[in-house]
């Protein structure tokens, strides 16, 4: 197996994923012929490849121009497309139909597939997603970050794709986003009013919301919540915040939905606090929940955005929190704070990390972009010490209460810019092994010499980007610093295009 310090990553991407598209046509462009035959507007046949980034699909003319088609295609249909863009070596088209189905197609489960903007694959067979997600990553190790020959294991995919979300963020919308078929009736033949709604915002509509009935990834008590929020506040009649306005008095329903615990958190973002209307609201999801509602908390803001986060919690029932159990450790979760969002797939991707890591009893543990120190906590049993660093201070708080809330005294959490993290390195045990789980641009430069410096034992890296994993660990390994011995991908967004994976990076070659 060819693990040796890989060539400068090479911009010569053909299938799979992308850092662009303006760069996967480096190798092949000398044979294209330039696309001065084809207009906007022309229809074009295209049988489909592979998956490229940005949620596109890949395919080539006859001879051998890139196409990537945007839509809800799948690997082996044959698709007619509507080219909207012409670059010098490729199209972009949007499908239009589809002529020849996959053998991987599926029907839908969601009557709001392809509207709503989530769950993207929903219509490909779940085998099929784990094979096209491990080829995601096993392509961007290859021709973003030159790999040759690293294990890539085959994808961990979830017990159930469906049911599997722990948390899902509702808007509350002044403009519902109306259905192909909906648009040509007179407000009286809706059977839905057009200026209430509550669900996601419709896919690039960001300023209409698609009522939604039911969410096929939350739990049947979150839509239980959903179908009692919706009705609740519509039959009063409660204002509904507008995006162009800012005015309006309902803004966000989230619902937190613990997997292991089974405890349940409504979280109502609104403008103001309306103590009655709060409390009837509250009578009225237990009367729906029982005691499965565990805690609900009013969370008011003036911000003009429409994220669903709040500066002001006020607690109306139960403690604030819900409670999580992955494994032998607990981890409270705020209306405000990050928690991954399946919590069984949360638990292999931990368990994952720390089998790679391979701790020994004397072994110091560096838990960079650390958030609120879950990998960390879940490693500490296993090391001497752990030492986890991260931006937020927020994260670092809950990182220090869930440190206590299980009883861990050999952790402690440091909140830095990660750039500067060489520095902080003087005030701090040098590691042993590190794991890292940075955002999706992945790994800030700085802190990539710092890791290449320091020369741990061990590095353990967990991706939500395969393109930043190929890129860091290129960097990590030039030179022969360091081998990337193995990738575990894990699927923890069913029918979604985003995929996890751990990866096992070693000193030396």
């Amino acid at each position: 197996m060819d693990t040796q310090s890989p060539p400068p990553p090479a911009k010569t991407p053909l299938h799979g994923i992308f850092q662009s598209l303006e760069i996967c046509v480096d190798v092949i462009s000398n044979h294209w012929k330039h696309p001065a035959m084809f207009s906007k507007g022309q229809l074009i046949e295209i049988d489909i490849a592979d998956a490229a980034e940005e949620q596109k699909w890949f395919g080539q003319m006859p001879d051998g121009l890139a196409v990537f088609v945007s839509g809800p295609a799948a690997v082996g249909d044959r698709v007619e497309a509507e080219i909207f863009k012409i670059k010098k070596n490729y199209l972009e088209a949007r499908l239009r139909r589809v002529i020849t189905p996959s053998p991987e197609r599926v029907a839908p489960r969601c009557a709001h597939f392809g509207t709503c903007g989530g769950c993207k694959l929903q219509h490909i067979e779940y085998t099929a997603q784990l094979r096209m997600k491990r080829k995601l990553v096993a392509d961007a190790l290859a021709h973003i970050g030159g790999f040759a020959g690293v294990e890539v294991a085959e994808t961990a995919g979830a017990p159930d794709p469906f049911h599997y979300r722990n948390k899902v963020e509702f808007s509350f919308g002044d403009a519902r986003y109306l259905l192909d078929e909906e648009r040509e009736l007179a407000l009286e033949q809706l059977a839905k009013p057009r200026d209430y709604a509550l669900g996601f915002h419709a896919a690039n509509v960001f300023s209409k919301v698609l009522d939604i009935d039911r969410c096929h990834i939350a739990t049947e008590e979150m839509n239980i919540a959903l179908a009692t929020a919706k009705k609740f506040f519509r039959d009063r009649g409660t204002s509904v915040n507008s995006t162009f306005t800012h005015e309006g008095f309902l803004r966000n329903l989230v619902l937190r939905h613990a997997a292991f615990s089974g405890e349940l958190m409504a979280y109502l973002v609104t403008s103001s606090h309306d103590e009655p209307l709060m409390s009837a609201f509250l009578e009225t999801l237990r009367a729906a929940l029982g005691d499965k509602l565990t805690t609900f908390v009013n969370g008011v803001t003036q911000r003009k955005n429409s994220v669903a986060f709040a500066e002001t919690l006020i607690t109306v029932f139960g403690p604030g929190f819900i409670t999580e159990q992955l494994g032998r450790l607990r981890f409270a979760i705020s209306p405000n704070s990050f928690f991954q969002t399946n919590s069984r797939q949360a638990l292999r991707l931990y368990e994952i990390a720390r089998d790679f890591a391979a701790l020994k009893p004397d072994d110091v543990l560096h838990d960079l972009y650390c958030g609120t120190g879950s990998i960390g906590i879940f490693c500490a049993d296993a090391c001497r010490r752990v030492i986890g660093f991260e931006i937020e201070a927020g994260s670092i708080r809950d990182a220090q209460a869930n440190a206590k809330l299980n009883e861990i005294t050999n952790a402690e959490f440091h909140q830095i810019d990660m750039k500067h993290f060489a520095t902080s390195l003087a005030t701090v045990e040098r590691p042993e092994v590190i794991i890292t789980d940075p955002p999706r641009a992945g790994m800030h430069e700085k802190a990539v010499e710092a890791l290449r410096n320091l020369a741990p034992r061990k590095i353990v890296y967990v991706s939500c980007n395969p393109a930043s994993l190929a890129r860091d660990a290129a960097a990590l390994c030039a030179g022969g610093a360091f081998r990337l011995a193995r990738v575990q991908p894990v699927d923890l967004f069913p029918h979604t295009c985003h995929i996890e994976s751990v990866a096992e990076i070693i000193r030396g070659n």
